[in-house]
């Protein structure tokens, strides 16, 4: 047939359309309009082929997979060793241990017992010191003008029938040293505790006592003298309850 009638039957006669493999067919909706079918050229391209979908790598039957095949895996043995009890050595080794710890504990107490009571004591000698030296600094210290408040200021010192005692002695010598325009001074040398005991203690008081008057020409008069004092103790305070002279030496220069 010639080329040019073969061309007219071609436009009489229209191929039906033929969708391509793998094409989607949609479907139209009864209100719209079908599309009018396409005439065939006498060049017709070859429908796209598809695309495969891309499939995930990893599925829920994967992981089942794995599982299945973890659970398939052989498990380690576990080897469980049986308890094996301390050795003779190391017993004794741990006993020796105790008993040194325990003896360290004991010895420790035993010591500090002693050391605390030994302070406790040291402390109470140095109390009872202090307050037998205040003391005779007190008693002995005085000038015409202040003599005659000498029991007052030593009323903290004393105790028991010795405070009675020791105002009666101060106020039967308080005219005639003011009329002598007497002054005293008195200095503890030293001090030592001779007993203690928890109610009661003694002590030594070593002095030198200077006194001077216009009468004798201010020449000063030299004693050194020595008392032990009783002390009992009233709460928290030492008092002295009795007082005795243990030696006297008179060194006041003779012209």
């Amino acid at each position: 047939m010639p080329l040019r009638q073969e061309l007219a039957a071609s436009h009489e006669q229209p191929d039906e359309h033929v969708e391509p493999e793998g094409a989607e067919v949609t479907e139209t909706s009864a209100t719209e309009p079908a599309e009018p079918p396409r005439r065939r050229g006498l060049f017709r391209r070859r429908a796209k082929a598809p695309e495969p979908e891309t499939v995930p790598v990893s599925t829920d039957e994967d992981t089942d997979a794995e599982s299945v095949e973890d659970d398939d895996a052989p498990v380690e043995e576990q080897v469980l060793i049986p308890h094996q009890p301390a050795g003779k050595r190391l017993t004794v080794a741990a006993v020796a241990a105790g008993v040194v710890f325990v003896g360290a504990a004991a010895f420790a107490g035993a010591t500090l017992q002693p050391y605390l009571a030994d302070r406790a004591l040291v402390n109470t000698k140095l109390d009872i010191a202090r307050t037998a030296a205040n003391a005779i600094s007190t008693l002995w210290t005085y000038t015409p003008d202040n003599m005659d408040k000498l029991p007052d200021r030593s009323a903290g010192y004393l105790g028991g029938d010795f405070a009675n005692e020791y105002r009666k002695y101060i106020d039967a010598i308080v005219a005639p040293n003011k009329q002598a325009q007497v002054t005293n001074t008195t200095q503890v040398m030293g001090t030592a505790v001779e007993t203690v005991t928890p109610t009661e203690a003694t002590a030594l008081v070593y002095t030198n006592s200077v006194a001077t008057s216009p009468v004798s020409k201010n020449i000063p008069s030299l004693r050194y003298l020595s008392y032990r004092l009783t002390l009992q103790r009233h709460d928290a305070k030492w008092l002295i309850t009795r007082m005795s002279t243990v030696t006297s030496f008179d060194l006041t220069p003779q012209l």
